[in-house]
């Protein structure tokens, strides 16, 4: 039986480059499967480049003849953006709606709650994996691993729970290594270790900051000096990616949804919850 053709998407792609004048980005548009093909190969047309905003292209910017699935890229000039900064791999601030992050840096916070205490980090693209990795590396225990794929992923009707049994930190750092820029830097899964002796959880959120939240306030002192070993400051105000309009997308490479869970029951993680978007946390 003939595979069905695929259906592509055009984006318009941002892409800053270390020669590119302060506020100042390569336009392109796009063509993907899904969006994070069509930033990959936008990128890959700037040497040393990398891309700081994405939006839906136009029907102007899309070259006669495309309804056939043919791949491109497009070069469109030059685009005012509002930051050059790397973000993390699987978001972007929408092109044109950016301005509320032209303060975006490397950084933490704290979040204080009568119910919840949160430190949350934000590092750039190059050093995620690195950030999360190191600050399980550091905890006393881990004892589950959990990943969520989103609903939004594949636009599914659900997100998917899935869950580790009762590990430890090292079974944990080798399952991500074994699949870090699959599953830190998918913008449609949402990652969280367990620490049940403090009752906190370090989560990689799908905003791909990295949150610390604790009903106490259990390793807080520790925690702010691990990240200022890693070279993460206390800043304010803390800026991300969810303060404006943005996008999630999953890596170029990355499988499909049903792949994927594929990948998590082979690794014997097992699925526990399915949740409707009403109750999904965003």
């Amino acid at each position: 039986m003939a595979k069905p053709p695929e259906t592509r998407t055009w984006h318009r792609v941002a892409v800053a480059h270390p020669g590119a004048a302060a506020g100042r980005a390569q336009l392109f548009a796009a063509s993907g499967v899904h969006m994070g093909e069509a930033i990959a190969a936008a990128t890959k047309r700037v040497a040393g480049g990398w891309p700081v905003a994405v939006d839906s292209a136009l029907d102007a910017d899309i070259p006669l003849g495309e309804s056939v699935g043919k791949g491109s890229v497009v070069e469109l000039g030059d685009t005012a953006v509002a930051t050059h900064y790397r973000w993390p791999v699987g978001v972007l601030p929408k092109l044109g709606d950016d301005a509320g992050v032209a303060g975006a840096r490397t950084g933490f916070h704290t979040i204080v709650r009568p119910e919840l205490f949160v430190i949350e980090a934000m590092t750039d693209a190059e050093h995620t994996i690195d950030l999360f990795m190191s600050l399980i590396e550091r905890l006393p225990s881990a004892d589950n691993l959990e990943v969520r794929l989103l609903d939004r992923f594949e636009s599914a009707a659900s997100t998917d729970v899935w869950l580790t049994s009762r590990v430890n930190a090292h079974k944990i750092i080798n399952f991500l290594d074994d699949h870090d820029e699959e599953l830190i830097g998918h913008g449609h899964v949402e990652l969280s270790v367990y620490v049940r002796a403090s009752k906190a959880t370090l989560r990689l959120t799908e905003h791909k900051t990295v949150a610390w939240l604790t009903e106490g306030r259990a390793l807080e002192t520790e925690l702010a000096g691990w990240l200022t070993e890693l070279h993460v400051p206390r800043i304010e105000p803390f800026v991300s990616v969810r303060d404006v309009p943005h996008f999630h997308y999953q890596p170029a490479s990355s499988r499909s949804r049903d792949r994927l869970a594929i990948e998590l029951y082979r690794q014997r993680l097992r699925k526990v919850a399915t949740l409707q978007p009403a109750t999904t946390p965003r």
